[in-house]
């Protein structure tokens, strides 16, 4: 069996292709980008604003670059284990399966939580753009749309995501342009570098602070790897997917962010006041172009993260519990697929259900979107700490690699610079995250005494199965 097809072979660890493969490199691309949303700054631009002191585009230099070490060793596992489940197949395979079953427990306060964030983003935008209809009402359209479009099939979900993001491209096409525009006009501050440094605000605990708000845009490329089981390229094509999409979506966010902060009104109150009501982008396009531009951004962002985004936040999100349900780690009614659709479809319902019930309650609180955001940047940044030690367990010490780059220096890079902008994270986002995994930890130990410790079984043939061959000297993983 060939290295390229030989990651591919999911029934060597006992399990049974069920998932349709019909996607190819492109789909993968596609996807990854819908997920991160390319116009994503537009919605919380303002608080980066604020807690960068201005220096917008550096927050989103630095989120990148955290990003890119994570997108490396989630190329790495993805090959070594090309299965559905991300973080929990990563960890569980290349460290321990009680790892493995945490990892996917914190995961999911990231994956969970994310579709419901979507929606009530979404819905208040479109309710401050149609108020005669409610927030709830928009909510529960988005969702049933979401979830109609998802039952159909991976396929069907595919093509909405590349008319979606060629709708997203094209309004931030016209965003860009008018802004250029105006900035040669003499409108806004004119060109200048303080988007990327500023001497008189900056200081590296405020802008990880940042940081850690401007990776909210970047979570979705990870949302690639839950897709192993359906991808009909190598399993290279998950981890290529992976970094070129961060590195397109990186690119677009820094420009995008740059002169929208060159053409904010009040740059000095924005600091000192912050956004609370989240309009700061669309200050800035109203800057560049009038009310029309204004309204255009604005409504392009609750579509993209209504309807896009939450889209394939809810397909990741169903793989997700498919792969602990199939493992025995969730109920069994989880791992049920669709006999034509071939989705897994109680999954998919159970998402939808859950991020509904959870976006109306969130409406209801001044602060939800404040406390969804936060927690779900919790999860996934002390999630993708754990992906980065299962890199350096599973090809160092076990496989005993010496690619030092990818195996080695990359994942402790990745993780260092996680861990600051993890400690510098909101302390309440600390303490729900934390008691969110106690709860894990629970779980974990309920199923130990109930005799359903976390197990994985291993390829049953090493020999054909190269994330198992001793490698001494050297991977040949890219």
């Amino acid at each position: 069996m060939s290295e390229a097809s030989a990651p591919q072979n999911i029934e060597s660890y006992g399990y049974r292709q069920e998932l349709r493969r019909s996607l190819r490199f492109t789909d993968l691309l596609v996807y990854g980008l819908v997920f991160m949303v390319p116009i994503a700054p537009f919605g919380i631009f303002g608080s980066v604003f604020q807690g960068s002191g201005g220096m917008v585009a550096l927050a989103y230099v630095l989120g990148m670059v955290a990003m890119m070490f994570t997108a490396l060793s989630y190329a790495q596992m993805s090959r070594a284990f090309p299965m559905a489940g991300s973080v929990y197949t990563y960890a569980g395979r290349g460290i321990s399966p009680p790892v493995g079953f945490l990892s996917g427990w914190m995961i999911l306060l990231d994956y969970v939580l994310v579709p419901g964030l979507l929606y009530l983003i979404a819905g208040v935008a479109m309710n401050s753009l149609v108020p005669s209809v409610p927030v709830w009402l928009w909510l529960v359209g988005f969702v049933l749309l979401n979830t109609a479009v998802n039952y159909l099939g991976v396929e069907m979900t595919s093509k909405v995501n590349k008319a979606m993001l060629v709708g997203e491209l094209i309004v931030l096409l016209v965003f860009v342009g008018f802004g250029l525009a105006a900035l040669a006009a003499g409108k806004g501050r004119g060109f200048d570098f303080t988007p990327v440094y500023n001497s008189q605000t900056f200081s590296w605990s405020l802008v990880f602070g940042a940081v850690s708000v401007a990776v909210l845009s970047f979570l979705g490329f990870d949302g690639i790897s839950t897709l192993a089981e359906e991808n009909r390229d190598s399993a290279r094509a998950i981890g290529r997917s992976m970094i070129a999409a961060l590195l397109l979506a990186g690119s677009l966010f820094i420009a995008q962010t740059w002169i929208a902060s060159l053409l904010v009104p009040a740059p000095d109150a924005l600091i000192a006041q912050g956004d609370p009501d989240g309009t700061a982008f669309y200050d800035a396009a109203r800057t560049a172009a009038g009310g029309w531009l204004a309204t255009l951004t604005a409504a392009a962002t609750a579509v993209a993260w209504g309807f896009a985004n939450s889209l394939v936040a809810q397909a990741a999100t169903s793989r997700l519990l498919y792969a602990m349900a199939r493992d025995r780690q969730l109920p069994a009614f989880l791992a049920k697929v669709h006999p034509r659709h071939r989705v897994p479809v109680n999954a998919t319902l159970l998402t939808a259900g859950v991020s509904l019930v959870l976006g109306l309650y969130m409406a209801s609180r001044e602060d939800g979107i404040t406390l969804l955001s936060t927690l779900v940047n919790f999860g996934a940044l002390t999630t993708f700490l754990v992906l980065h030690v299962s890199v350096v367990v599973h090809y160092v010490v076990r496989r005993r690699s010496r690619d030092w780059w990818r195996h080695l220096i990359a994942p402790v890079l990745g993780f260092a610079i996680l861990a600051y902008v993890v400690v510098n994270a909101d302390i309440a986002a600390q303490r729900l995250g934390f008691v969110w995994m106690g709860l894990g930890a629970l779980v974990l130990t309920g199923l130990v005494l109930t005799g359903r410790r976390p197990r994985l079984a291993v390829a049953a043939d090493p020999a054909t199965d190269p994330a198992t061959a001793p490698a001494p000297g050297g991977s040949p993983y890219v």
